[in-house]
């Protein structure tokens, strides 16, 4: 996923160059003074009320290019100071915003007790199942690894299970890649059908991290927590209102990036789009729910702009739910903008989809650590019991529809 919010830096950047715009001019400082010479052997320097004449064998020229000097450096250096509180100030001001989303991190995902139905050890089981596998990155040994374990797992679920396999080209050698969404289905033929995806691969390498950014990426958040999430709730799905079916759709190739700008995101969501579209199901999806980067242990998930703007029925009613519960991971107020896989959900496929993300990974704050894409994507920096808190909302969601 990408954020498409303006970054912090810009702005920074601006705010220096208007302190920077502010700075005295130097050529005006030295203008102030009048120079002219009287008679020989005397210098006369006049400033605005003052007259300044000097005795024989003195230049009073010299005097006037130190005076001239002196005011100069007290200008530069009360530009930089200028410039120093003003940035001293913006990031104060940054970090006393940015700190007012921080909740404690003892604080958990809920206010009381996830009910036992909900496991959050079950959950986190699967999570470091799937990581165990290793990094899965699109076309690899691992993802096929994985693909044979979900497809096994549905189906013990009750579900009927397909593999939408589609081919790329490398973007690094132009080999051909294949890759495939997992599609796995309850209920096909009820009137009342919801979507619920996650992506299920994860990028190639950790490329945010400052120490080593062609290290192994594990992805337990990003591509492992949406999967896990939704291998718990598979436990819910056979106990469903009786005019309601499901699907699960795992998307491939959401991010198999090796160049930011250069490759392209969203593979799997983009092909299974445009395949709804042009061969439309017997019973279209009334609504979607895309889960990425719900396992933090500090999990927050505020509304995702593009959210609001597409389905803002089907977020509101997912948000009243977590209220209802008291799932107070969920904050009813928006924070990013997200480019994600429910983009071509809603703007090819026309499916109303929401993005359940919480993208401050751990947590938002200036000067905060960010796991995001990083070696520290691990299991242990995710949490059981966030996973379970967003199967719990989801799956009462879906039962009152």
């Amino acid at each position: 996923m990408m954020q498409t919010h303006e970054s912090r830096g810009s702005s920074l950047h601006r705010q220096v160059k208007s302190v920077a715009r502010s700075l005295p001019d130097e050529k005006n400082t030295q203008s102030g003074a009048r120079q002219h010479l009287d008679a020989p052997g005397t210098s006369v320097v006049d400033t605005p009320g003052t007259s300044v004449v000097d005795t024989p064998g003195t230049s009073v020229v010299d005097g006037i290019r130190k005076t001239s000097a002196r005011r100069r450096g007290r200008s530069r250096m009360h530009g930089i100071s200028v410039l120093i509180g003003c940035f001293g100030m913006f990031v104060l001001v940054l970090w006393l915003f940015s700190d007012m989303d921080r909740e404690p991190a003892a604080a958990g995902p809920t206010n009381g007790t996830i009910p036992s139905r909900y496991e959050p050890d079950r959950a986190f089981r699967y999570l470091k199942q799937v990581c165990d596998l290793g990094t899965r990155p699109s076309g690899s040994p691992q993802m096929r690894e994985q693909q044979d374990l979900l497809t096994s797992f549905f189906e013990k679920k009750g579900a009927k299970v397909s593999l939408q396999s589609f081919e790329i080209r490398h973007p690094e050698t132009g080999e051909a890649v294949e890759l495939a969404n997992l599609i796995a289905s309850w209920y096909p033929l009820r009137p009342k059908r919801f979507l619920l995806c996650a992506h299920y691969d994860t990028r190639p390498y950790p490329d945010r991290d400052r120490n080593n950014p062609k290290g192994v990426f594990v992805g337990a958040n990003d591509g492992g927590s949406g999967v896990a999430a939704l291998m718990e709730l598979a436990h819910q799905l056979g106990d469903l209102p009786s005019d309601v079916g499901v699907d699960i759709v795992l998307f491939d190739g959401e991010e198999f990036v090796f160049e930011q700008g250069r490759d392209d995101y969203f593979l799997g969501s983009t092909y299974f789009a445009e395949k709804y579209k042009s061969q439309p199901p017997a019973v279209p999806y009334q609504a979607g729910v895309l889960l990425d980067m719900v396992g933090d242990r500090e999990l927050r998930i505020y509304y995702e702009k593009n959210s609001l703007k597409y389905a803002r029925d089907v977020a509101r009613g997912i948000w009243q739910t977590a209220d209802r519960l008291g799932v107070r991971a969920f904050v009813s107020r928006p924070r990013h903008t997200i480019d994600d896989d429910h983009i071509p959900l809603n703007r090819i496929a026309g499916i109303p989809t929401v993005d359940l993300i919480d993208f401050d990974y751990p947590r938002p704050g200036f000067g905060a650590p960010s796991y995001w894409h990083t070696e520290k994507d691990i299991p242990e920096n995710c949490s059981g019991e966030s996973l379970a808190a967003v199967v719990w909302v989801v799956h009462q969601w879906l039962l009152g529809q």
